[in-house]
């Protein structure tokens, strides 16, 4: 299994952990992954919520807590941290560049197209700085989007890009209909995904890393989406049911109650859709009843607040908190796999070792032809 390069960042192993929000992944998983040698990622979605005065002042909040985090995960690992930041956030500008200034190592940006984001951090003065920022596309098509924008208006390409499959969990950047069914194979995106980037490459002389997200459990899902193109892979609903994963007993629990048939697709108020574990908060919704609020702040640009049936953010933090009457949990296609609670150093362990009986399995050994010669003997 090859190391993981983004620019100068050396990463053990090809093996990140996905940004899991409200309060799923934060500095206790991301030090944990970290330290077993993958990227520890902290979701900066939501990370405000635990702070007191978030209600009345929820950018300062947000920006305060994920400071701490950053720190708290850099205090207990020397590995490699990164913050994914959701482009739908309405303070997403002022996170990155908290996460910058906290020295992150990696930042990913998903759920929007990060198009203007260089041009921000220039016109703030950041030059020279030492995290680098992938993007979260879900088809080559954005990536090639983001990736000429960039290269065209600021002379810059992102540092990796992360292809995001329709078996993914959470917000999903697919239509309803896509994500049922037969789906797109994630090994044809990184594919397309490849073939684009590989341009800019040439371009720019640089490697950019593509990495593979959505439907990847095991070390043979990891083997096989690593021989269609993929330097590494991104894992969220594998870590979840770990000691270390910062969400409340009752969200792994959900896990691993939860059948092949318990897995659905919700329509979000964010206007995506999403992939969650049914519960009786889900089938109320469905059934039209709402649960009122009053949105003080707007943290998502893409939420109709107005008339949206529930506040996503208040759900997804209940979920966090194991209050499961009054949330649910995100969770991708496999999550009906997770059968016990494990260390994260174990996950890791697994997933490597099934990852090389995979490749054992496709070595092929070479027949070499011996030729002997006779040797001469001297004998006085």
């Amino acid at each position: 299994m090859d190391q993981l390069m983004i620019g100068d960042i050396r990463v053990k192993y090809p093996i990140v952990q996905g940004g899991m929000g409200v309060g799923i992944s934060l500095s206790r998983l991301a030090s944990a992954v970290a330290n077993a040698g993958g990227i520890g990622v902290i979701s900066a979605a939501g990370i405000g919520m635990r702070e007191p005065d978030y209600s009345k002042n929820f950018r300062s909040a947000n920006i305060r807590a994920l400071r701490k985090e950053i720190q708290k995960a850099k205090a207990a690992s020397d590995g490699v941290i990164g913050v994914n930041i959701m482009i739908a956030l309405t303070d997403h500008e002022d996170l990155i560049k908290a996460a910058i200034d906290e020295h992150a190592d990696i930042i990913i940006m998903g759920a929007g197209l990060p198009l203007r984001i260089p041009g921000m951090l220039m016109a703030a003065g950041y030059k020279d700085f030492h995290t680098k920022l992938a993007v979260k596309v879900s088809s080559a098509k954005a990536a090639k989007l983001i990736f000429q924008y960039w290269a065209n208006k600021y002379n810059f390409i992102p540092d990796a890009v992360v292809v995001e499959g329709p078996l993914a969990g959470g917000h999903l950047g697919f239509k309803k209909e896509e994500l049922t069914g037969t789906v797109v194979p994630l090994a044809k995106l990184i594919k397309e995904t490849v073939n684009e980037v590989q341009l800019f490459e040439a371009q720019f002389g640089k490697e950019i890393p593509v990495i593979a997200a959505g439907g990847i459990y095991t070390g043979k899902d990891m083997y096989d989406i690593m021989q269609a193109g993929a330097r590494a892979v991104k894992l969220g609903t594998r870590f979840v049911t770990t000691h270390e994963c910062d969400a409340s007993m009752g969200f792994k629990e959900s896990y691993l109650a939860c059948g092949k048939e318990d897995l659905t697709i919700i329509d979000s108020p964010v206007g995506l859709p999403g992939r969650v574990v049914n519960n009786d908060f889900v089938s109320q919704i469905r059934q039209g009843k709402t649960k009122p609020f009053k949105c003080a702040w707007h943290c998502l640009s893409s939420c109709n607040f107005r008339e949206a049936p529930y506040c996503i953010s208040q759900v997804l933090f209940n979920a966090a908190d194991g209050k499961m009457t009054e949330g649910f949990a995100f969770a991708g296609a496999n999550a009906f796999r997770a059968a016990k609670i494990q260390y994260v150093s174990e996950i890791f362990d697994e997933l490597i070792e099934d990852y090389n009986i995979e490749l054992l399995k496709h070595i092929s050994f070479e027949t070499t032809e011996l030729v002997y010669e006779p040797v001469k003997i001297k004998v006085s």
